[in-house]
C-alpha cells in the first residue's frame, strides 16, 4: 500500500534508523512501560518501540490510510486511537503513566504541547515527553529571559516541566524533506512547581504581556490590574523593563495575583 504524505496534516515521515534508535533509547523503556505514540505515520518509530517490549503501545493517528497501514504491519500488537490529538481526552488512555513519543505537525506542535501543561489536573498524564518540534519553535520553548526568543512558549513550558534539549534533526531525515531542521526535546514534570488553580489565566497574563513585547510593562500592567501599584511594590518589578525581562516566576506570581483579584 502506497501511501503519500499529506500536507493538510502536517506529515513528514522521519525515515533515518539511526536518529529513530536515538529517539527511542531516550525513552529507556521497560516492560513496565505504557507508551504513547502520537502520528506514527508508516510505523518507522513504533517498530523500534515495540522492540523495547513495552507493556503497551497506544498510537493516536488521524488518517484513515495510515490506520490501515499501521493495522496491516502490526496487527494487534498496538491500540491505534482514530482521533484528532487536540481533541482527545488523554486521560482517558489508561491509568499508567505514560510515556510518549512525537514527531508532531509543526502547525499545531505548540498547541498540543500548551494544551497537556494547561491541563486542570495537578497529575499529568505523562512521565516523560519525547516531542520533536521545527528547531526555532524548540528554541523559544528553551529560551531564557532577556533572550530574543524568550516569550509565552518558553514561561508556560517551563512552569510544569524540567526540559532537555536531546538533538538536532536534518531535514534529510524525514520525507518528504520538510524546508526546515527540526530538535527533538524530553520534558519531565517537575515535583515542586507553583500552585496556580487554573493555568489558562498563566496564558491569559503573558498573552497580555508579549502582545506589546517592545513595549514598557506597564501598559500591560495597567490593563491586567488597574491600580498596579500595589502589584509592582509587592513583587519587587522595574516598569522600567519589558515583558522579555521578567524572569518565568514573576509571570507565575503575576497570575497568582490576578487570580486574587477575581476572586476578591
Amino acid at each position: 500500500m502506497k501511501i503519500r504524505a499529506k500536507r493538510s496534516l502536517g506529515q513528514n515521515f522521519l525515515i533515518d534508523n539511526n536518529i529513530i534508535n536515538k529517539i527511542v533509547n531516550i525513552g529507556k523503556i521497560s516492560n513496565k512501560d505504557s507508551i504513547l505514540e502520537v502520528g506514527p505515520g508508516t510505523g518507522n518509530l513504533t517498530n523500534q518501540i515495540l522492540k523495547k517490549k513495552p507493556k503497551k503501545i497506544f498510537a493516536v493517528e488521524k488518517d484513515f490510510d495510515l490506520i490501515k497501514l499501521l493495522n496491516d504491519k502490526f496487527e494487534k500488537n498496538i491500540q491505534i486511537i482514530n482521533e484528532d490529538i487536540l481533541k482527545l481526552n488523554t486521560e482517558t488512555i489508561t491509568k499508567d503513566k505514560l510515556i510518549v513519543f512525537g514527531n508532531l505537525p509543526y502547525n499545531i506542535s505548540t498547541q498540543i504541547l500548551i494544551n497537556w501543561i494547561t491541563n486542570k489536573n495537578k497529575n499529568l498524564f505523562f512521565k516523560k515527553l519525547i516531542l520533536m518540534f521545527q528547531k526555532e519553535v524548540a528554541d523559544r520553548i528553551l529560551a531564557k529571559e532577556n533572550s530574543k526568543n524568550y516569550g509565552r512558549l518558553s514561561i508556560i513550558s517551563n512552569w510544569r516541566l524540567d526540559i532537555s534539549k536531546e538533538f538536532d534533526i536534518s531535514s534529510n531525515c524525514f520525507y518528504p524533506k520538510p524546508k526546515i531542521n527540526s530538535t527533538l526535546l524530553s520534558f519531565t514534570p517537575k515535583k515542586n512547581f507553583f500552585e496556580i488553580n487554573n493555568p489558562k489565566k498563566l496564558e491569559y497574563i503573558t498573552r497580555i504581556f508579549f502582545n506589546q513585547k517592545r513595549k514598557m510593562i506597564k501598559k500591560p500592567l495597567k490593563q491586567i490590574f488597574g491600580n498596579y501599584e500595589k502589584i509592582v511594590k509587592k513583587l519587587s518589578i522595574n516598569i522600567d523593563q519589558r515583558p522579555q525581562n521578567l524572569s518565568p516566576s514573576t509571570y507565575f506570581r503575576l497570575t497568582e495575583e490576578y487570580e486574587k483579584k477575581l476572586n476578591n
